[in-house]
C-alpha cells in the first residue's frame, strides 16, 4: 500500500460508513462558504472529534495533500474518504463535498445575479465574506497548533509570514523553498511529532 510508510491504512467500505460519509460531506459543503480553508474547523471537529475517523495527524496530512495537489483545498475531503473506506470512500466524499456547490451555482446563484442591487442581498453578501475570512484566521490557527511542533517549525513559520508580507514571494515558491530547508535543517531538532520516520 502506498501509504504504508505514513504509517495510514484504509478502511474496508460498507454501504453504512459510506452513506455517512456522504451525509457528513455533504454538511460540511453545504454549511461553509468562501475558500476551502473555510471548511477546515468543521471537518477537523467532525472527523477527528465527533466520529473518530481520522486522528489528528491522519488530518494533517490530509490537509497538506489538499494544499499540495492541484485544485481545491476541499480535495481533503477526498483524501480523508480513502482514508476510512478505500476508493468507493474517497469517491462518495468527493462527491459530498462538491455537490453542493455546484446545484448552489445551477440554482441559487441566477436568483442572486438578477437581485444583485438589491440592498438585502449585497447586505447577506458582506456578511458572509466576513464569516469566510474569521474562519479562515481560525483555520489558520487550528492548524498551527497542530503543525507546529518545535522550534524550527516555529522558526519556519514566522519567516514564512515575514517574507510573504515584505516581499509578496509567491506561495509555491515560498513552500518549495521552506520544505528544503525543513529537509537540510530536520536532523538539527529531530522532533518525534514529524509524521514521517
Amino acid at each position: 500500500m502506498a501509504l504504508a510508510p505514513l504509517g495510514i491504512g484504509t478502511k474496508a467500505a460498507s454501504f453504512d460508513i459510506l452513506g455517512r460519509l456522504l451525509a457528513f460531506f455533504l454538511k460540511a459543503g453545504s454549511l461553509t462558504f468562501g475558500s476551502g480553508l473555510v471548511t477546515v474547523p468543521f471537518l477537523e471537529k467532525g472527523l477527528v472529534q465527533q466520529t473518530g475517523w481520522v486522528n489528528g495527524r491522519e488530518f494533517l496530512i490530509a490537509v497538506a495533500v489538499g494544499m499540495i495537489s492541484p485544485g481545491p483545498v476541499v480535495i481533503t475531503a477526498t483524501f480523508v474518504g480513502y482514508l476510512v473506506a478505500g476508493f468507493w470512500g474517497s469517491l462518495v466524499s468527493t462527491v459530498g463535498i462538491f455537490l453542493p456547490s455546484f446545484l448552489l451555482i445551477l440554482i441559487i446563484a441566477p436568483i442572486l445575479v438578477r437581485h444583485r442591487d438589491n440592498s438585502n442581498v449585497q447586505g447577506f453578501v458582506k456578511g458572509a465574506y466576513a464569516a469566510a475570512i474569521g474562519t479562515i484566521l481560525g483555520a489558520c490557527v487550528l492548524l498551527s497548533k497542530i503543525a507546529i511542533g518545535d522550534w524550527l517549525t516555529a522558526l519556519i513559520g514566522l519567516g514564512s509570514l515575514a517574507v510573504l508580507f515584505r516581499y509578496k514571494v509567491s506561495n509555491p515558491l515560498l513552500m518549495a523553498a521552506t520544505a528544503v530547508l525543513g529537509l537540510i535543517a530536520f536532523p538539527l531538532p529531530q522532533p518525534s511529532w514529524v509524521f514521517v520516520k
